[in-house]
């Protein structure tokens, strides 16, 4: 008995085909790695000007821990600009409480922002990036507030804040 379940788990193990450089998801990431933005830097001069912080989640993708922003509870009137090239991303008044434990907006400045796919922790999920310098901003879902119905999950340490004058 336990020969034929040897014999059978080596089929299933020998049987699965790796395809993982096939998938969608490896294309998606690897187009937008070929992407070209209007402002591009190389890796040094981006964690010169960067704190380990922004550098970390704008040029390597990371997500900062929830309820550590500055701007999670920053109820001013102003613009969300992006913490590496200044490009503004989001208004004030599109900002709401997610309850996740970063900053949300239901609705981006049209044009700014950039889309890709990843499946970095197992599933789809859409990625939002600066267009013009293709910092990582965070992840866009569809379970926000009317009108839009889109929560813009961003992290904090990508953002600066532009107060209304």
């Amino acid at each position: 008995m336990l020969r034929n379940i040897t014999i059978a788990l080596c089929f299933l193990v020998l049987a699965c085909k790796g395809n993982s450089q096939e998938n969608e998801s490896a294309k998606v990431i690897q187009k937008k790695s070929e992407k070209e933005f209007p402002i591009t830097k190389t890796e040094a001069e981006w964690k010169n000007q960067l704190t380990d912080m922004q550098f970390y989640v704008l040029r390597k993708e990371a997500t900062e821990n929830p309820f550590t922003s500055e701007f999670l509870d920053n109820k001013k009137e102003g613009i969300y600009v992006c913490a590496a090239c200044d490009t503004e991303l989001f208004r004030s008044e599109t900002k709401f409480d997610s309850g996740t434990g970063w900053p949300s907006f239901y609705e981006e400045i049209e044009g700014n922002v950039g889309y890709d796919v990843d499946y970095k922790i197992g599933y789809k999920r859409t990625e939002e990036h600066c267009a013009t310098c293709g910092g990582h901003l965070g992840h866009v879902f569809e379970d926000g507030p009317a009108p839009t119905g889109e929560r813009h999950c961003i992290n904090g340490a990508a953002l600066k804040f532009i107060p209304s004058k």
